[in-house]
């Protein structure tokens, strides 16, 4: 029985501690498209910096990663146009968030045309996931 209840409880919990951190991966793929040196700061700069909402759009705030996202990126944060609930960005409380390289290219396709209104370059992309990483 005991063997049983091991067995069990590790297949229940065994999904959340085989998350795999893929930034580390994703950066190598950035460098292969011509990225350089990541940088943090840079990141963190690109994370904050506000942009102006397109013409004719229906909220017309400027937009930011921070906006949605939160300053404390260890808590949940709020879409500003759908009120959608936004799990934490911070691996040291979400080890999942950066576990599915699929889902981090479609947030960032999604969140940079949304965001800066356009595509993300590279390092772009490197530098925010390699702020986000510290977090």
């Amino acid at each position: 029985m005991r063997i049983l209840c091991v067995m069990m409880g590790m297949l229940f919990f065994a999904p959340a501690a085989m998350a795999e951190n893929l930034i580390p991966e994703m950066l190598k793929t950035y460098q292969v498209d011509g990225a350089k040196n990541f940088d943090a700061k840079a990141g963190e700069a690109l994370w904050h910096k506000e942009y102006a909402a397109p013409e004719g759009a229906e909220n017309t705030k400027n937009r930011s990663c921070q906006a949605c996202h939160g300053v404390d990126l260890s808590k949940s944060g709020e879409h500003i146009r759908t009120g959608k609930v936004i799990d934490p960005m911070a691996l040291s409380v979400n080890p999942q968030r950066f576990s599915e390289a699929k889902k981090i290219r479609k947030w960032f396709r999604r969140n940079c045309k949304w965001v800066m209104g356009r595509v993300c370059t590279a390092q772009e992309k490197g530098d925010i996931l390699t702020y986000l990483q510290q977090q």
